[in-house]
């Protein structure tokens, strides 16, 4: 077995998207292909109702998936085709635009007064961007929860863990996405399919995420021109982008505990054009997707 080595180092960045949402970008559009087969990574994290009431109203989405984990708070959501329903505490929403959908994602008060969530975009290769739009919702009783002899607890959202399979499956890119938490001093060691992106994003505490330990070995990306503080322990908002040779990843808590998300899945290694909520392969299948979206024909068999 080989330990996967950190690539690059980001930090997220504040922006407003939506109506007025206030958030935290992870990473984005700068940074394609890196990300590859993921194209966006946003945090939404705020207890002033102002930055998240206004929400995401309705807007299209073509050749991509959209997949939102709440942690506090509840949105509701609803689309052009009459679906609807709520984001609560610990679910996920796996949607699956393909052909293309018209959608809202509207956060509602927060009961406990924070809002915690974020919303990934994966990329559909060329020969799926028209598929079938799909939602699949997932509620936190389905997603289950691991406790291995470290300590460390990690909920199963897409992928395996010590024999557990998480509740979505059948995914273009094959995908993981774990939650996983490690208590002070302990490691946590998680194999990689060969060739797939690897990437983890701290939530909450400090860890270490190579074993070189060496803040110097890897390209990181500051806050800005001033941020002086260089450490390769890594803390909240931190992106983690691994390089692609090595079996594994091996994460250590270190005096404090560690909370993050862990994404892995398949390149494309396809073109990307990519303009607001639609990403095809050629400007020519933008050019239509916005065509279409404007003349009333952007939704499929409806």
């Amino acid at each position: 077995m080989t330990t996967r080595a950190i690539d690059k180092l980001y930090k997220s960045r504040p922006t407003v998207e939506g109506a007025g949402v206030h958030l935290k970008r992870a990473f984005g559009n700068s940074q394609v292909p890196l990300f590859d087969p993921f194209l966006m990574l946003d945090d939404f994290h705020t207890a002033n109702p102002a930055e998240y009431l206004p929400g995401f109203p309705w807007h299209p989405h073509r050749g991509i998936e959209t997949i939102t984990y709440v942690l506090e708070g509840v949105v509701e959501h609803g689309d052009s085709m009459g679906n609807k329903g709520v984001i609560g505490p610990g679910d996920v929403q796996w949607m699956t635009a393909g052909s293309g959908i018209i959608h809202q994602e509207m956060p509602q008060k927060s009961p406990t007064g924070m809002m915690w969530g974020f919303q990934f975009w994966a990329n559909l290769p060329a020969d799926r961007k028209m598929m079938a739009p799909r939602y699949r919702d997932v509620k936190a009783a389905d997603i289950p929860e691991v406790t291995l002899d470290s300590g460390v607890r990690v909920k199963i959202v897409s992928g395996r863990v010590n024999g557990v399979q998480g509740p979505v499956r059948d995914i273009v890119i094959d995908p993981e996405m774990l939650d996983v938490s490690i208590p002070a001093g302990a490691a946590f060691r998680h194999p990689v399919t060969a060739g797939h992106t690897a990437v983890a994003y701290v939530l909450d505490g400090e860890g270490y995420f190579d074993e070189q330990r060496d803040a110097f070995a890897y390209e990181m990306a500051g806050s800005g021109w001033m941020d002086l503080d260089r450490r390769c322990i890594c803390g909240p908002e931190t992106v983690v982008l691994y390089k692609r040779e090595g079996s594994d990843v091996l994460i250590e808590a270190g005096e404090r505990p560690v909370r993050f998300l862990f994404i892995a899945g398949k390149p494309l290694h396809e073109p990307v054009a990519w303009y607001g909520p639609i990403v095809m392969n050629t400007q020519e299948e933008l050019r239509v997707a916005f065509e279409e979206f404007q003349n009333g024909t952007f939704i499929k068999g409806a």
